[in-house]
């Protein structure tokens, strides 16, 4: 049974997220999107974790709304950050916490909030280092699983330029064995993590980390996983075996496209690539000031492989963009106009699910339900021949569109400041 699966959001009680991050909406969205398990966010939070007692119905260690319009399953899922010193230094760091059950859901939120409120934020803040949170976490559910989040962003991750940490153990101390996968985050990809021989032993598996329900944001990064049956047991134990006959691919945004790929200053609209912002000695050329170190340029500083090197047992993965932004870029309208969300709809309601229209429907079939250039870059994106310019400093990424002009090519105008 093939399985597409988006194991990290977030409910509507997380800081930023939408107030339509609801269980209904969550489920109708995944539908649109073609994921069969998706994360319920948030489980610590005591409001919501009632609201998923209420509303879910257990079926092999997975869930599915009691009156549910869809055969869509959550798993139990929330997010924690972890603050502790080390090295004279404050480390933030985000992870991943997957439950198998609710009622241990339950018994994880009871040991975690002696290290800080649970009330505050559907992601809280807990005063304890990553083996502190992994012991906690297994002593009320030994069938968890705790997975770094966005490993590689600035802000709040594993190996974030701040906050961060230079090897695992240097978060996860002793209990480093407990840990079989880290989230490569949307301004990474599996190519660039390859390139440490530190992370061979990892899955390496991708969410949405989506705080908005519409399907531009929901699945825009899942994991693809053939399992004998739909269980929580099967799901975790593919992550953890690495097994590529069950853990078979994930499906990646162009790591161009996430907000911190390459290293720049958002006030000052200025982005450069990692050997440009090490040469200017990572200071904006226009205010002085320090660059946000974008993940491209982090990595740099931690691996050992050069570009391109692929190590045995890897799981493959493909690139995709949001079916909504390149509705847009052809059309050259904003992702929230009415017109790109009636050819969105159309486009669903004839193709079927976003990731299908992505990744399989025949081109033919694309160019009868969407604009020409919409169909056009779809082929081109699962040829690997679009181009994105890289996203910096809390800026997304934008789908380049190559114009043709005098027999040659001519890209659309860059607006970063590099000078």
């Amino acid at each position: 049974m093939h399985v597409a699966a988006d194991l990290l959001l977030h409910s509507r009680y997380s800081r930023g997220s939408s107030d339509e991050m609801t269980l209904e909406f969550l489920e109708r969205c995944a539908e649109v999107k073609g994921l069969q398990v998706i994360g319920t966010g948030d489980f610590t939070h005591p409001l919501w974790l009632k609201e998923l007692r209420e509303k879910l119905v257990e079926e092999d260690g997975l869930y599915r709304l009691k009156k549910g319009r869809s055969s869509a399953k959550f798993v139990v899922q929330g997010e924690v950050c972890t603050v502790f010193d080390y090295e004279g230094r404050s480390r933030r760091i985000h992870h991943v916490i997957l439950a198998s059950s609710l009622e241990a859901a339950e018994l994880i939120a009871e040991e975690l909030k002696k290290h800080g409120s649970l009330e505050v934020d559907g992601r809280p803040t807990l005063k304890m280092n990553g083996a502190e949170l992994v012991e906690a976490v297994l002593s009320a559910d030994k069938e968890a699983l705790v997975i770094p989040a966005h490993a590689w962003t600035p802000w709040f991750s594993l190996f974030g330029a701040r906050g961060g940490v230079d090897r695992i153990e240097e978060c996860y101390g002793d209990k480093v064995n407990c840990i079989y996968a880290l989230e490569t985050g949307l301004s990474s990809d599996p190519e660039m993590n390859w390139r440490w021989s530190a992370l061979d032993r990892f899955a390496l598996v991708s969410n949405s980390d989506s705080h908005s329900p519409w399907p531009w944001r929901l699945g825009r990064e899942a994991n693809i996983f053939d399992l004998k049956e739909l269980s929580y047991r099967e799901l975790v134990n593919a992550i953890k075996s690495k097994d590529p006959a069950k853990f078979v691919m994930t499906i990646e945004v162009d790591p161009s496209y996430g907000k911190y790929h390459w290293s720049g200053h958002r006030r000052c609209g200025v982005a450069m690539p990692p050997e440009e912002s090490r040469k200017r000695g990572g200071v904006c050329p226009v205010c002085g000031r320090k660059l946000t170190k974008g993940v491209a340029e982090r990595l740099e500083e931690l691996a050992d492989r050069p570009p391109g090197f692929k190590p045995e047992g890897r799981t493959p993965f493909v690139r995709i963009l949001p079916l909504c932004e390149i509705i847009a870029t052809a059309l050259g309208k904003k992702t929230e106009s009415r017109e790109v969300w009636e050819f969105y709809s159309a486009a669903i309601k004839k193709l079927g699910p976003e990731l299908d229209i992505l990744l399989r429907v025949p081109g033919s079939m694309l160019r009868e339900a969407l604009p020409p250039l919409a169909a056009e870059l779809i082929v081109r994106m699962r040829e690997g021949r679009v181009k994105v310019r890289p996203g910096f400093d809390g800026v997304y990424g934008q789908l380049i569109i190559e114009e043709r002009s005098g027999g040659g090519q001519r890209r659309l105008e860059d607006f970063y400041k590099v000078s």
